[in-house]
């Protein structure tokens, strides 16, 4: 049974950094591409970035380019999200998403066939 578990959220003050960890289980990630979304409280599910199987590519929110990093350790069957300079508005909760395999990255959710339950991220001003 495939099982994605994040890690890593918390309270943190704007400015500061947190990393988030996604733990795949249940078969190998490695030929699959996979993202971060994330919700705030009062909106929908936003797209914040994506990872190719190789690691080579990526694709980033507007609102994250140059604070977010994303990652992935396809030996250790994870991908992680170091986030810097954080803002209140970087508040959510942040999902980690798989695609099927051998399909490219994607900005939009339903192209995401698997899902971890989510890690709250609040960022206090």
């Amino acid at each position: 049974q495939v099982q994605l578990v994040e890690s890593g959220g918390g309270l943190v003050q704007a400015g500061g950094s947190l990393r988030l960890s996604c733990a795949a289980s249940g078969r190998s990630f490695s030929s699959c591409a996979m993202g971060w979304f994330r919700q705030a409280p009062g909106k929908e599910r936003e797209f914040v970035v994506a990872i190719s199987r190789s690691g080579g590519s990526t694709s980033y929110a507007d609102s994250v380019k140059g604070r977010f990093t994303i990652s992935r350790d396809n030996a250790k069957n994870t991908v992680y999200l170091q986030m810097n300079s954080l803002k209140p508005e970087d508040t959510a909760v942040y999902y980690c998403a798989v695609r099927s395999a051998y399909y490219s990255i994607s900005i939009y959710e339903h192209a995401y066939d698997y899902w971890g339950q989510g890690t709250q991220v609040t960022v206090s001003s």
